[in-house]
């Protein structure tokens, strides 16, 4: 009987043992998975608000394919605190705009990265190019940039001319810390902020002349590109002598002879034309850039200046708007 009795206390001081151990078992691994999670916590935070203080605010003047790609870019690139954008010219004229614009594969496969559903977009497709109106594709881009307004802080002000005045109602602690310039050529933003505009100007060795007809009983339908290369004009009901391949006076030969490149493209109701001759001296050549009202003009690329060291850039690519978001 004694003997039982001891057996029994030595069972219970051991389960008792055995309940304290799981109690304390259990209280290390519920406040580890507390400090667990409160680290987790804590440190999603401050990455998050790291995050937060890493984005900039981006001003970008220009409302062109160029200015709302570069912003369409801004959108996505998370690293956007607010997106503000500038257009002079009002949603009625931006989006009238009858030229038309040709994406070849590269910027159809980089814009199909940003989301642009070209299936849903007024166009026509050839040997993998894609052909729309320069309004059409700014509406599109706008109407992706409308939807962004759900995620992030986006204001766009169309009407709007970025100016001195302009600048001196944004308060200081809300100035733009990026500035990206998409006015083309011919804009005067870097002049407002002291930014010469300079360029290099870089000869295409080349003539070219362009003409546009518009024909009112056709709809504003986008075609493809007519491309013609190694044109030779015979210009001879003119006075002007061609000099065929077979004509033994001519010393220059046939595949030597710089041919013209023509180009027809536009809509049914806008259709443009666009010639180039390399520069040389035949009678040819001579006769267009000579005939009295003429449009022949020499060809010229326009690069801007570098300017690394400044939060501005000049963007007239796609790849330049790229710089700063990609």
């Amino acid at each position: 009987m004694r003997c039982a009795d001891t057996n029994k206390g030595w069972f219970n001081v051991t389960t008792r043992a055995m309940e304290e151990y799981e109690t304390l078992a259990y209280d290390t691994a519920l406040s580890t998975l507390v400090a667990v999670l409160v680290y987790v916590l804590l440190k999603v935070s401050v990455d998050g608000y790291r995050q937060w203080r890493a984005r900039v605010r981006v001003l970008i003047v220009g409302s062109g394919p160029v200015g709302l790609t570069a912003a369409l870019i801004a959108a996505r690139s998370g690293k956007v605190q607010r997106l503000v954008l500038l257009e002079e010219r009002c949603r009625t004229a931006l989006l009238a705009r009858p030229q038309q614009i040709a994406l070849d594969p590269g910027s159809v496969r980089f814009l199909l990265g940003l989301g642009v559903d070209f299936d849903n977009m007024e166009g026509c497709w050839h040997n993998e190019h894609f052909f729309t109106k320069v309004g059409v594709f700014q509406e599109y881009l706008l109407s992706l940039l409308e939807k962004r307004k759900q995620e992030m802080d986006i204001q766009i002000h169309l009407g709007t001319k970025f100016n001195e005045e302009y600048l001196k109602k944004i308060p200081a602690c809300d100035l733009p810390r990026v500035i990206v310039v998409c006015d083309g050529s011919c804009g005067g933003s870097s002049s407002v902020l002291g930014v010469s505009s300079d360029y290099i100007v870089e000869s295409c060795n080349a003539y070219g002349a362009n003409a546009a007809i518009e024909r009112a009983d056709q709809r504003q339908v986008p075609t493809p590109e007519i491309r013609a290369h190694s044109l030779y004009f015979d210009l001879s009901a003119y006075g002007i002598e061609f000099s065929s391949s077979t004509n033994k006076e001519s010393s220059e030969p046939s595949a030597l002879r710089p041919g013209s490149h023509l180009k027809i493209y536009g809509t049914f109701r806008n259709r443009y034309m666009a010639l180039a001759c390399p520069v040389s001296d035949s009678k040819v050549v001579k006769f267009l850039r000579h005939t009295p009202n003429s449009s022949m003009k020499e060809i010229e690329l326009m690069y801007p200046l570098p300017q690394d060291k400044l939060g501005i850039w000049r963007c007239h690519t796609l790849c330049q708007a790229l710089m700063r978001f990609g």
